[in-house]
């Protein structure tokens, strides 16, 4: 029997309801396929700030470090939100999660984007936008604005610094030029090169490092034309490369393609343990109300299993059901349409969980 370790960070708002699901039908894959998985859950964000008066609490920072792969829910709390002054920056859930992923150094993002048929209505994008969308967002993780130093406010003035070094842009864009050879060998490199001069070193050092890899068709693009693009013309975009706070942008706004932020994975890597974890807030509205899409989390277990763990049947098998579920017509609420039925987290969670062992039962008919 394969064992794997398996930090799991429910998080804040609806990260634990969530969560629960994803280990629900990761447990299915490992009694479908003979493997276990031993969890430790441990808190992050307000609910680490709550449990030990730190976003990362130092249990949380040996388990993630000690174990194979880490499944994060969601972190964020309004009563300690930033934008309102509520709390010291070092208690900020998203701190918490910032230096989560400095501390795996995670940097390269990869956010799957594809409509799947059944869906099509949920987007506010027309049908034959949607027809044929199959991108990957690559975003840089560990460096830009997020990070960089000097930082911090003064009365009314405060300062950011957006810094890279070729070495972080090379070996970003190498992960999405590997990327493009398992798909449709186009690589968008996004940026603002016009007036930043990040963005010239980021186009520059993007074009040198294409020159290794003939066989991938690379362009560039200004990051407002990007924005354009996947709502004018998504089907255009195989893999987008871009830095970090351009990525959080618009893998945000290709969410609106498939039709829910609910729906969306992410997977985060690095040479250590990946990060793996929905592309969704902690939407605190929605906690407790079992209403809650858990696809995100769970399709991000997929992309633990291939990612994370080199598991490629488990990770196959999670896709299958999930397509599985919504072609039977599961649907949670915000994706729902006038006149369909919708199901709870839960419920919609125990669905795809049944057709993860109903697909190993049917290989054995």
């Amino acid at each position: 029997m394969k064992r794997y370790t398996i930090a799991v960070l429910p998080g804040d708002g609806i990260g634990p309801e969530v969560i629960a699901q994803a280990v629900r039908v990761l447990e299915a894959v490992g009694e479908r396929f003979d493997i276990r998985f031993a969890l430790e859950t441990c808190p992050v964000g307000a609910a680490g700030v709550r449990a030990a008066n730190s976003p990362l609490p130092p249990e949380t920072r040996r388990a993630v470090t000690r174990s194979n792969a880490v499944l994060l829910g969601a972190v964020g709390d309004p009563a300690l939100d930033g934008g309102g002054g509520a709390a010291p920056r070092e208690l900020r859930p998203e701190t918490g999660l910032l230096t989560l992923r400095k501390l795996l150094d995670v940097y390269a993002n990869l956010r799957p984007v594809a409509v799947h048929p059944a869906l099509a209505g949920c987007s506010p994008l027309k049908a034959d936008r949607l027809r044929g969308v199959d991108l990957l967002v690559v975003r840089e993780l560990t460096g830009g604005v997020y990070y960089g130093e000097p930082r911090g406010r003064n009365g009314k003035r405060a300062v950011n610094t957006l810094a890279y070094t070729t070495a972080e842009i090379e070996r970003i864009a190498r992960v999405a030029f590997e990327a493009a050879r398992g798909r449709r060998r186009l690589v968008t490199s996004v940026d603002k090169a016009n007036v930043l001069e990040v963005s010239q070193l980021w186009r520059e050092t993007v074009t040198q490092v294409g020159r290794a890899y003939p066989d991938v068709r690379l362009e560039h693009c200004y990051v407002d034309t990007a924005a354009m693009r996947l709502v004018s013309e998504p089907a255009s975009l195989d893999v987008v490369l871009t830095e970090n706070m351009f990525g959080d942008i618009l893998s945000d706004e290709a969410a609106v393609l498939a039709g829910s932020l609910g729906l969306l994975p992410s997977a985060s890597l690095g040479p250590g343990p990946g990060l793996f974890e929905p592309v969704h807030g902690s939407a605190p509205p929605l906690a407790g109300r079992n209403v809650a899409n858990p696809i995100g989390a769970i399709a991000t277990v997929g992309l633990l299993l291939r990612h994370g763990l080199e598991l490629p049947e488990g990770a196959d098998a999670v896709d299958q059901a999930i397509a599985a579920a919504l072609d039977a017509g599961a649907r949670t609420p915000d994706i729902a349409l006038a006149g369909e039925a919708a199901i709870g987290t839960a419920e919609m969670g125990a669905r795809i969980a049944e057709f993860v062992l109903a697909e190993a039962l049917e290989g054995l008919s």
